[in-house]
């Protein structure tokens, strides 16, 4: 088979490019997969295949650019011209764009998929039915929200005429299949990146890294988490660190920058920046507790998934989509309170103080993680495909009869 994935890739910024790189790494390693076509957003930098270990060709087409109208052009001239037997698209409703039109015009690809007869899955990674457009940065106004509302659902049929629409959560199924009568969504984990060596859970950590990984500034912020560690600093003789890793969301460029600023007094603070690929074991083998300050959820979080696979004890708000995982997936953490500093400060010394409990959690996540790694991942994807391509000639060969008779 053929593949073609659009989706971003490293070193790009746009979101989801992590989550392709391991896709790309594992379907390489699939006999049935003869050669990967990336259809990727453009970079400065080489899209990162070095990386990769050998397998089938990769062919890659730097085709689309984040916020232009002309992607669904650009991308529909790249399908024309690499031929690809499929296509999988990695998504979410930003992922061409921040700018209404922009990532509206983007995520009418699946549709010209079925125009040309080429069969296609879409990886949906949210749905907005179960985002919440205050905190995740898109519009507090109550009628432009009502707006939203009817332009995602329009784009949500766009999106459904795909093939298949694969989600990474049940939720998701039972929401799109109830509100749209679809016929077409599976559910497909979101997979583990990487299995690794089971950890040794009993390495001393001192200075306890307290880490938090993702893009910032909408309903993932940081102040919370520097004062819940400043507050447990003062009142106990721990030996606290924070590590921020990752970047600012493209809805809030500049606040990391602002935080730097307003806690530029604090000790024991590091701001990574872009965390690289061959950086990101190191960043999670050195924390003690991975936390996620999040207000709001908008999908299965990769973050959690990779704390699993590191053997890395989690605190977690107690709210939609990541309370979800814990329940479907086996996940563990402490929960907190999304607002509140004192209860976040609570629950990561919950897990420092008591070393038994840590090793518990790191235990109960690693083995988590590695139900679902992205070897299996890729080989149900394979399966959908050869599914879909069977149908297709099926039909192609009955309506040959219905020609001929």
């Amino acid at each position: 088979m053929k593949l073609a994935i659009v989706t971003a890739y490293p070193p790009s910024k746009v979101t989801l490019n992590e989550y392709a790189f391991h896709l790309v790494k594992h379907f390489r390693q699939k006999e049935s997969i003869t050669e990967l076509i990336l259809l990727t957003d453009t970079t400065k930098g080489k899209k990162d295949i070095e990386l990769i270990e050998q397998g089938c060709k990769i062919t890659i087409k730097e085709c689309w650019t984040f916020n232009s109208y002309l992607n669904i052009v650009k991308v529909n001239k790249a399908i024309n011209k690499t031929k690809p037997d499929a296509v999988l698209f990695n998504l979410q409703f930003m992922k061409f764009g921040d700018k209404k039109i922009a990532a509206a015009l983007g995520l009418m690809l699946p549709w010209v998929c079925k125009f040309k007869k080429i069969p296609s899955i879409v990886l949906l990674h949210n749905i907005l039915e179960e985002v919440d457009l205050g905190s995740a940065g898109f519009t507090n106004n109550k009628m432009m929200q009502k707006l939203y509302g009817f332009i995602g659902a329009t784009l949500t049929r766009l999106i459904l005429q795909a093939d298949t629409v694969a989600v990474t959560m049940q939720k998701y199924v039972e929401i799109l299949k109830a509100k749209y009568k679809a016929k077409n969504v599976k559910l497909i984990p979101h997979g583990t990146f990487e299995i690794l060596e089971e950890p040794k859970y009993n390495m001393p950590l001192e200075p306890f890294k307290v880490m938090t990984f993702g893009k910032f500034g909408t309903y993932k912020k940081v102040e919370g988490l520097i004062e819940a560690v400043e507050c447990i600093k003062e009142y106990s003789n721990l030996n606290l660190e924070v590590v921020i890793a990752g970047t600012d969301n493209p809805n809030t460029p500049g606040y990391l920058n602002s935080v730097k600023e307003k806690y530029n007094h604090v000790n024991g603070i590091t701001f990574t920046g872009y965390v690289e690929e061959q950086d990101v074991p190191k960043l999670f083998k050195e924390s003690a507790v991975v936390v996620f300050p999040y207000t709001s959820t908008t999908g299965s979080s990769g973050v959690l998934h990779q704390a699993g696979s590191y053997g890395k004890a989690v605190v977690m708000p107690d709210l939609g989509d990541l309370a979800l995982l814990v329940k479907d997936e086996g996940y563990r953490g402490e929960f907190f309170e999304p607002t509140s500093v004192s209860s976040l400060a609570s629950a990561i010394q919950k897990i420092i103080i008591n070393n038994d409990y840590r090793v518990e959690l790191e235990k109960a996540n690693y083995k988590a993680a590695t139900a679902y790694p992205m070897s299996k991942i890729t080989d149900i994807y394979i399966e959908t495909f050869q599914t879909i391509i069977r149908k297709k000639s099926k039909e192609n060969l009955v309506k040959a009869e219905e020609i001929i008779f």
